[in-house]
């Protein structure tokens, strides 16, 4: 396996470092303290082509293979985008608009893909409900067929994106009342009678990104809106794992990288006791410990995202321990470095503690380290 980068990924990684750092970065505090979507950005990031990066050019992408993929979100962190931000770009991306894309029809690609790439359109997924998180197969929406039509009922819960969100992929359930057959997934637009937004969530951490129930009501869509074969959903909710387990894990890295700059010229330029800080062995081992764990989770995630692009099965055992390593290590990093800066470190200008409450997500969403755990023991 060779992991170097080719020289046009490293000179894509630093056009999105700076592109980001000059166009989005100097607005996030101010988005992060009011809890506010940055609309601006998530269109410059359609602009810039992120949103739509692995899909193919005729449908407004750019062809990327998954590696790119991955780098890109990784830098949008590095360079200091909020969580929040990537958050969003990874739910619209890898979980709706490429679900979408990997089993839709080739109408419903040319309907849906060409916006969503852009960033004209905003996407969601609808897959938690408040009594089905990490037990994907006891979700209770249902769908039943209604002549040419599909009537939804159901509530989802924790959906990113679900209060701005143009287009849904929405799982439900359409056979046996239990278990992982009979899960079926659809695509349902924003203003479909029977469809509404419930209430939106105020959060710790990953502010900018909103976050809301979703609810079905009647819901009737028609029935060319099925996405992939009927009861074939389940499998569908386990491949965005390839994703979850990579591009949508490479911002809380990229984090990483942008806390160990920060605290490595911070313990560099701050002098106590005559001297600077850096040359303290405690402040030495916490900025070890910040680049071992980035080291080791980029290593990680890229592996995933370069066994994906050779064509490899997904090893979910592998997917797992990236999950866990990233989301339990995540938090640690932040807090050294919150300890380092002291003061500094629990003020909001410094960034530190945004990072530390945005990356408190990483061993809750998209599958806990506990439920990671039992997937390991599992295949083991």
């Amino acid at each position: 396996m060779d992991f170097a980068f080719t020289d046009e990924q490293l000179m894509f990684k630093e056009q999105i470092l700076k592109f980001a750092r000059k166009e989005i970065v100097p607005r996030v505090q101010d988005h992060d303290i009011n809890a506010r979507f940055d609309r601006e950005s998530w269109d410059k990031l359609g602009e810039f082509g992120i949103l739509g990066l692995h899909f193919p050019e005729e449908l407004g992408g750019s062809g990327a293979d998954v590696v790119t993929s991955v780098l890109a979100a990784e830098a949008l962190a590095e360079a200091g985008v909020d969580g929040g931000l990537t958050l969003s770009y990874g739910a619209h991306t890898y979980l709706c608009a490429d679900t979408i894309f990997t089993h839709g029809t080739d109408e419903q690609r040319k309907r849906y893909i060409p916006k969503l790439a852009s960033g004209e359109w905003i996407g969601c997924m609808g897959l938690t409900e408040p009594g089905a998180g990490s037990d994907v197969a006891g979700l209770k929406t249902r769908a039943k067929k209604k002549g040419a039509t599909w009537v939804l009922n159901g509530t989802k819960m924790f959906i990113t994106n679900g209060s701005i969100a143009d287009v849904a992929v929405v799982y439900a359930r359409t056979g046996p009342e239990t278990g992982q057959a009979g899960i079926s997934a659809f695509v349902v637009e924003k203003g479909t009678p029977g469809f509404s937004v419930g209430r939106e969530l105020s959060k710790m951490g990953v502010r900018t990104s909103p976050t809301s129930e979703l609810i079905f009501d009647d819901c009737v869509i028609p029935e060319e809106n099925l996405i992939g074969p009927e009861g074939a959903a389940f499998l569908m909710a386990m491949q965005t794992v390839e994703w979850d387990r990579s591009a949508i894990l490479a911002p809380f890295v990229g984090a990483m990288t942008y806390v160990l700059e920060r605290v490595t010229r911070y313990a560099q330029e701050r002098e106590q006791f005559g001297r600077p800080i850096a040359s303290f062995q405690a402040v030495k081992h916490k900025i070890a410990d910040i680049k071992i764990f980035q080291e080791a989770a980029r290593s990680l995630i890229y592996r995933i995202a370069w066994c994906k692009d050779q064509g490899r099965p997904l090893n979910h055992l592998e997917a797992a321990v990236a999950k866990l390593f990233v989301g339990d290590w995540s938090l640690k990093p932040s807090n050294d470095a919150i300890m380092v800066l002291g003061g500094y470190g629990y003020c909001h200008e410094y960034d530190l503690e945004r990072i530390f409450r945005d990356g408190r997500l990483a061993p809750i969403g998209g599958g806990t380290s506990d439920i990671q755990k039992v997937i390991i023991s599992r295949l083991m």
